[in-house]
């Protein structure tokens, strides 16, 4: 079987996309639960420990309050509540915090730092798993045990305002519901009135138990602009004015009720420096935690600072205060200072009742659980607590049964502490056979792609793979019937539950053929190297001689790279990481001019060798000339390439070549100083946060306006004049858009009184985009149907660059376009005074564009952590939330950089081809350079699954690493589709 080695790359990678899918999913693994169901009914509760006697409390404890409330503030961090925000933004909270009665707590939230995942932590006292990340776009029914299933059981009525999240977890708890989408960032005042609304009518009513508020506003402004811009200050006075009202009317009806109510302010996660979340910086996990109530009197002179206590500690709490068990895998601690004001044998049944639930979760996870000392702490406590069950019946009331009680509460204490540390840190079971199917797919793909190397970049590009023989068809019936036998041995003997196992025969059995067909692949390959080893080594010569230091650089930068993996600051770092490896490569682009203009036209680039040198080494030929392996003419070709290089020294000012190295190496170094990234910089002060603040609008509108029409500049040289008139007015539009958001301003309105959503002006951008990308289309289907003349199809291409262009100035935040601009200066200048002029192939073209396209991933303020991917971007022109195009448009905005390299690569090759040899083997080098860091770093996760940091640094990274791939596949398939034009220029 004859394949194109494009099409053999897209297929390679597309098949590894669906095992680094599979390992993900084994990967991440479900956090410690009870293997009691909800379903299974509610239990009888624990009786009271005695000693001796029969105790008379064998019921759940009544209820502490009569109703609820839950002020949930998305992305509220506790310094807007604690700090000088606070104190300026929201005196009514300041107040019930120094002098109210009140309890104050700094929560801690554990990551992943997104809301679904934040939502059933609170809910359900556990510890959700990091995939819930990817969850957290379509939320699922929330099944484990919950404070809103007990209370619904329990004959609660349940009202709920705000993000929908809720609605999706638990579909039929609430008897009154209105949920707001919460993608749609662009809107934080409606998204936040449609919750307020409702409140005056529903406070007084008194038909309800539990009220749910969940405000998205504060969280939408800080994906918009950041924690630092001024709507935040109108956010929380709002916010403050409405815990007013709700407290206000909570103690108005205390005086008719038996029980006194509830009000909770909290925060699901907080918000990072840039004003995202979802890592595990100080500023995301630290939410406030305000509980109120006229339960909590407070003495005058009584100062309470906020203590630290884990976000998980509210769902036992709530469940104590609504008369309600513990949910089953609730690994947090009651509140103590909730219950500190009850009679002692109050607050000992109630710590009994949480400390038992724990070390009930402990014994089914753990299986050396009575070792654990949170364990023997809780037996001690229970036995100490049933001698003081014995006194407190038999009425001694001495001083004896109040010194027991004091240790008993303080033994309690310390066991809920130390279980619910051993619960919280207990790692989960991995699902080991379905990432070792994943691994097994990712390293034979990455196999197959090493030993085709020589076939491909040394000779045609096509491969022929003999599956279709008799002898490997007999083989791939063993392995297949192997690897099925393996499958269900497994599935049938394994306790736990893995993903392969619960996947459908006809899928699973899918996979095992992939299994078997990349190994008779691998085998293939193996016996072809064999036959054609003989051949090699009668015309080996030492490879190391053919190497100049810009292959060097590339080979080693890239190895260099894909070993850094292995270290979580490098990971944490990576940016550094390709900064160095790109402004070393400008040096030595930089000797390599100065060598080829200096020491005269006939010493050429040391890049161009003979055949024998470069079918040596696998690694040599993929920073070869790949052309030049397959031409028996060496000589005639290279007299072409020396003609060529004269031409270009007449044609370029000997000047401007040897200084566009040190061109790209400024831009790069301004780059550098615009978005501080990573985890060790990331507070320190950038050139973004400056523009970015209130007092810079003027600075930043100036520097947009610029950098729109240097975009235009350096784009319109390559479109048709439709192109360049829509192109053109696109740009203007994504001003216009900006603008019409408040965040750049028009010179003709300084005030910015008319701040809408924008959505006209980005649709009108849309249109733009859409019509560029037809007309480009356009041009390659007809170049390819009826054979136009070559500069119909480069035209086409440009076009689509442009396109994806016009689409990154729209999506990309204002402080960015100059990252955006800066990309497009380098590539123009790359393209005409290093690239053509020093005659580089295409492999070596294809690692740079590579290389620059992971630089600029960074360099417009990216990192390895969740928390920097930049969700505005996809409600930029949606007036609702729509998944798929949401979606869309957030991941190109967050990968614009390796895409448009990428697209500008397919272009340059193609323009600079006669055939469509180069862009075959540049996307098997692209495919290979993609696959090589993905398949090692599998690998190291996999070894490292029990490291400190495995889910603060190593999981974010290799969730990174699976859309890149995936990316990446989508880039093969359109490089593999461009290269079915061929013909011969006009």
């Amino acid at each position: 079987m004859r394949l194109g080695s494009g099409a053999f790359a897209a297929s390679c990678v597309a098949i590894e996309v669906i095992g680094v899918a599979i390992f993900i999913r084994g990967f991440f693994p479900a956090p410690v639960r009870s293997s009691a169901r909800p379903e299974h009914g509610a239990e009888t509760p624990a009786p009271e420990p005695v000693a001796g006697v029969s105790s008379n409390w064998t019921k759940l404890p009544p209820p502490l309050f009569s109703k609820v409330v839950i002020m949930l503030i998305d992305a509220l961090r506790d310094d807007f509540v604690f700090g000088s925000k606070g104190v300026k933004y929201m005196p009514y909270t300041t107040y019930l915090v120094e002098k109210g009665a009140s309890h104050s707590f700094v929560a801690e939230a554990k990551p992943p730092t997104v809301t679904m995942p934040r939502i059933k932590a609170l809910m359900t006292g556990s510890l959700p798993g990091f995939v819930d990340v990817i969850r957290n776009l379509n939320s699922p029914v929330l099944l484990e045990d919950n404070v809103i299933r007990q209370a619904k059981a329990a004959g609660k009525r349940i009202i709920f305002y705000g993000d929908e999240t809720w609605v999706k977890l638990f579909p039929k708890h609430f008897v009154e519901y209105d949920g707001t989408t919460s993608f749609f960032v662009s809107d934080y005042i409606e998204v936040d009135n449609n919750v307020t609304r409702h409140l005056d009518k529903v406070l007084r009513r008194g038909d309800w138990d539990v009220l749910i508020l969940h405000y998205l506003g504060l969280d939408h402004i800080g994906h918009i602009s950041g924690p630092n811009s001024p709507l935040i200050g109108h956010k929380l006075s709002e916010m403050d004015s409405v815990l007013m009202k709700i407290h206000t009317s909570l103690l108005s009806k205390d005086r008719e009720t038996l029980l006194p109510s509830l009000l909770v302010l909290c925060g699901d996660h907080g918000m990072s420096e840039t004003g995202s979340h979802g890592a595990s910086s100080t500023e995301e996990v630290s939410t406030p935690l305000l509980l109120i109530s006229s339960a909590f009197e407070r003495k005058p002179g009584d100062v309470r600072h906020p203590k630290h206590v884990q976000q998980t500690d509210l769902a036992a709490t709530l469940a104590i205060g609504l008369g309600l068990p513990i949910p089953k895998d609730n690994v947090g601690s009651l509140l103590f200072p909730v219950i500190e004001g009850k009679q002692m044998r109050e607050q000992l049944r109630f710590l009994h009742l949480n400390t038992l639930q724990l070390s009930k979760l402990l014994q089914e996870n753990i299986p050396a659980y009575e070792k654990d000392p949170g364990f023997e702490q809780f037996k001690m406590a229970e036995r100490l607590h049933g001698n003081w069950v014995k006194l407190h019946l038999e009425e001694n009331h001495s001083d004896i049964l109040l010194g027991l009680g004091t240790k008993v509460l303080r033994q309690y204490l310390g066991a809920l502490k130390t279980l619910s540390q051993s619960l919280s840190t207990q790692v989960a079971h991995y699902d080991i056979y379905s990432m070792a199917v994943g691994t097994l797919m990712v390293l034979e793909v990455l196999t197959l792609f090493l030993l085709s190397t020589p076939h491909v970049l040394c000779r045609k590009a096509e491969l022929d793979v003999p599956l279709l023989s008799p002898v490997f068809s007999l083989l791939f019936y063993l392995i297949f019937l192997v690897l099925s036998a393996i499958h269900v041995l497994v599935c049938t003997s394994s306790e736990s539950s893995c993903y392969l196992c619960n996947l459908p025969w006809l899928a699973a059995g899918a996979v095992m053929v992939l299994v078997s067909a990349l190994f008779c692949a691998i085998l293939s390959a193996l016996i072809r190297m064999v036959t054609d080893g003989t051949l090699l080594r009668k015309n080996a010569t030492v490879a190391s001689s053919g190497w100049s230091e810009v292959n060097l650089l590339l080979l080693l930068g890239t190895v260099g790279h894909v070993l850094s993996l292995g270290a979580s600051s490098f990971v944490e770092e990576e940016h550094q990481t390709w900064y160095f490896l790109i402004n070393t490569l400008c040096l030595a682009l930089s000797q390599e001019t100065c060598r080829s203009y200096f020491l005269g036209d006939d010493c050429e680039p040391q890049h161009h060798f003979q055949v024998e040198q470069k079918c040596v080494n696998v690694l040599a030929c993929t920073l070869q000339d790949s052309t030049s392996c397959s031409t028996p003419e060496s000589e005639s070709d290279t007299a072409g390439k020396r003609a060529s290089l004269l031409e270009a020294h007449r044609s370029c000012k000997w000047w401007t070549v040897l200084a566009s190295p040190w061109l790209v190496l400024i831009c790069c170094r301004l780059l550098r100083s615009l978005n501080q990234t990573g985890v060790q910089g990331a507070h320190r002060p950038d050139f973004s946060h400056w523009l970015t603040s209130s007092d810079h609008k003027v600075h930043l509108s100036g520097l947009a306006a610029l950098s729109l029409v240097v975009i235009f500049i350096l784009v319109q040289k390559g479109c048709s004049l439709v192109s360049k008139v829509a192109l053109a007015l696109g740009l203007l539009g994504v001003f216009c858009y900006r603008a019409a958001i408040g965040i750049v301003l028009f010179p003709w309105q300084p005030d910015n009184k008319g701040i809408s959503k924008g959505i006209t002006e980005a649709r009108f951008v849309y249109v733009f985009v859409l019509g560029i990308l037809f007309t480009g289309t356009k041009d390659l289907l007809k170049a390819q149907v009826i054979a136009a003349d070559f500069k119909t199809k480069i035209v086409g291409l440009w076009e689509i660059h442009s396109g994806l262009v016009l689409l990154a100035a729209l999506l990309l935040r204002p402080h960015n376009l100059p990252v955006l601009a800066f990309s497009l200066l380098i590539q123009t200048v790359m393209t005409k005074f290093i690239w053509k002029p020093l005659r580089h192939d295409a492999a070596e073209v294809t690692v740079m564009h590579y290389w620059f396209g992971q630089a600029f991933f960074y360099f417009q303020g990216n990192s390895n952590n969740i928390a920097t991917i930049d969700i505005s971007a996809g409600c930029v022109g949606l007036e609702t939330y729509m998944e798929v195009p949401a979606t869309f448009l957030t991941v190109f905005g967050t990968y614009v950089g390796p895409v448009l390299w990428a697209s500008h690569l397919v272009y340059f090759l193609s323009s600079e081809g006669n055939n469509g040899s180069a862009l075959s083997r540049a996307c098997f080098c692209y495919a290979l350079i993609c696959s090589v860091p993905v398949a090692t770093y599998i690998v190291l996760v996999t070894s490292l699954r029990y490291h400190l940091f495995i889910w603060s640094v190593f999981s974010p990274k290799l969730l990174y690493e699976g859309m890149h791939l995936l990316i990446t596949a989508a880039i093969c398939a359109v490089f593999t589709a461009t290269n079915q034009t061929r013909h011969s220029r006009a």
